[in-house]
């Protein structure tokens, strides 16, 4: 989404001597491709560049707020989000290619469905935000199987999984 909206930024860029629109869009294409394939590094190097290409227009530029200051400015904090998370950048080429899943808006569309539902004012009852946020926790630790480790964990005398259920009555 951010890489879209750079390129539609470039299109305002007046073009100079040193400097070419078309450059700008190859540019944002690579870096598209380079993280849609895990190479952070690699995309981190060419917005590192187009940085450095544009940081001319961010000083001579900045009381004008023209599109090429504009441009810069996404980049420059393009550069920080994706240097930030580049941890957590997965190689969607390489899921692509082995049949998993590359998109997760199944599960937001279901969440949306669910949220948007109890919330909305026709209903008899409705959630506020806070409890449609816990409601959310648990169901996501029981779906991570994180769930009955964490009550184990709060009441250490909760039956384990597999464990035999002894009435009060034979335990005395």
């Amino acid at each position: 989404m951010k890489i879209t909206v750079m390129k539609q930024t470039s299109i305002g860029v007046v073009a100079n001597e040193s400097f070419k629109s078309s450059d700008i869009d190859k540019n944002l294409e690579r870096i598209k491709w380079c993280l849609w394939h895990g190479n952070v590094f690699k995309a981190l190097k060419i917005l590192d560049s187009l940085r450095f290409e544009l940081e001319c227009f961010s000083e001579e530029q900045e009381q004008h707020k023209d599109a090429q200051y504009k441009l810069y400015q996404a980049v420059d904090e393009f550069y920080g989000y994706i240097e930030n998370n580049s941890s957590t950048i997965p190689n969607y080429g390489e899921r692509y290619r082995y049949g998993e899943v590359i998109s997760t808006s199944f599960v937001e569309s279901t969440v949306n469905e669910v949220i948007s539902r109890r919330m909305a004012k026709k209903q008899q009852m409705r959630w506020t935000k806070k409890g449609a946020h816990l409601l959310l926790q648990v169901r996501i630790k029981t779906l991570n199987n994180e769930l009955r480790p964490l009550f184990c964990k709060w009441y250490p005398n909760m039956k384990q999984e597999g464990e035999k259920i002894i009435p009060l009555a034979m335990a005395a």
